[in-house]
């Protein structure tokens, strides 16, 4: 394609965000796909496409250099690239989802202006700090701390399994400032690579999503300015859990994409096996997982869109995205394993695309908020009701 984003209002709806980012997965990321997971190395190359066609500032407005797409364009997007690569997928959703998604909805128009252009066109990349190796879904439970000395913010303490550590430039990170009737109040910050005592930690050895980045990062009294703090001091945790309520939509997305890559494997597997003489699509039991597979598909990617329109109309998202996210990672979980169940001992081989599948999609039931985490979600905002 000549043209590297979308040019009209007309050219970025649903179907042509659709094509352009199955058109990119099918030429520029398939052909990769295993190379990078067998290296458990990031796809660097891949980033000055994805930043020119504007995937990496998909949400955001044109004055950032966005492509000012809306949470359903973005859905379609991310479904598009993870029906091929999952990883990728991750990628994409943390550096959106979760950073740039940060700085859109707290972060001052100055700030706004110094660092979302860059994020957007791909020029840098972003990650999100929340997690500590004692606190993951106990997220006010952080030990990280920033002391203000009177000229800038003491930054102690370290991140764990974070998306892009290795790869990023710009981070927003969540830490301590200080206690209130026995409780933390914890606030944002943004850091840039190459802060005196801000250093990349261990690289994780995964099971799945192997060529997204994932490592620890480490704070040792590196000096933040206050200009770099996200919105007022003790508004940190609220911030956090408003991103992450308004982002579960994009990993529901990545989930339907992995669940729809490994559904079609199967069915043209199913197609083109025989066994006893026949096709085992003509088996009755190959059939009935293929339609419980098609079923569960169809209804995770409507409970994602209609959290996506209810974000793009401005409503509150906290259990649409709650529910979308549970049911579609789990059932990522679920068409994983029948798929790789379909192929039979082929599924347990690498030469066959559902075997990544099935190791990515158990990541997605946990990142971002583990469906245990979901259920507690759902349950309270049912009860508030």
């Amino acid at each position: 394609m000549s043209r590297t984003r979308f040019e009209t209002a007309e050219e970025s709806d649903l179907a042509a965000v659709q094509q352009l980012a199955r058109e990119f997965a099918e030429r520029e990321i398939r052909p990769l796909v295993m190379k990078y997971d067998e290296l458990q190395e990031f796809p660097e190359e891949l980033i000055a496409p994805l930043g020119a066609l504007g995937f990496l500032g998909a949400m955001v407005p044109e004055e950032y250099d966005g492509a000012g797409l809306t949470p359903l364009q973005f859905t379609c997007l991310v479904e598009e690239i993870s029906r091929i690569d999952p990883s990728l997928g991750l990628t994409i959703c943390a550096h959106n989802g979760l950073c740039v998604n940060h700085l859109l909805m707290f972060s001052s128009a100055e700030q706004r202006r110094k660092y979302i252009p860059p994020l957007s066109t791909g020029r840098k990349l972003g990650a999100w700090a929340l997690t500590e190796p004692g606190s993951g879904s106990d997220a006010a439970g952080m030990r990280s701390t920033a002391v203000y000395d009177g000229e800038a913010w003491e930054l102690n303490g370290s991140k764990i399994f974070i998306t892009n550590a290795s790869v990023a430039s710009t981070f927003v990170v969540m830490a301590v400032t200080g206690s209130y009737d026995g409780r933390n109040t914890i606030s944002a910050f943004i850091l840039e690579k190459g802060m005196p005592g801000f250093s990349v930690g261990r690289k994780e050895n995964k099971l799945g999503m192997r060529s997204s980045d994932t490592a620890m990062l480490i704070f040792e009294n590196v000096r933040v300015p206050p200009s770099n703090m996200i919105g007022t001091e003790g508004d940190g945790f609220r911030q956090a859990m408003s991103v992450l309520d308004s982002g579960r939509f994009g990993i529901a997305a990545l989930s339907v994409g992995l669940a729809q890559g490994a559904y079609e494997a199967s069915l043209k597997y199913a197609l083109e096996r025989r066994q006893f003489g026949h096709q085992i699509s003509e088996f009755q039991g190959i059939q009935w997982k293929l339609a419980d597979m098609a079923t569960q598909i169809a209804a995770a990617r409507l409970l994602t869109r209609h959290a996506a329109m209810l974000k793009e109309a401005g409503e509150k998202v906290t259990l649409a995205g709650a529910e979308a996210k549970l049911f579609a990672s789990e059932v990522a979980v679920k068409v994983a394993n029948e798929a790789v169940q379909i192929h039979g001992g082929y599924g347990y081989m690498k030469d066959y695309p559902v075997e990544k599948f099935y190791r990515d999609a158990k990541l997605l039931t946990i990142g971002e908020g583990t469906s245990e985490v979901q259920r507690m979600v759902i349950a309270k905002q049912l009860l508030r009701q």
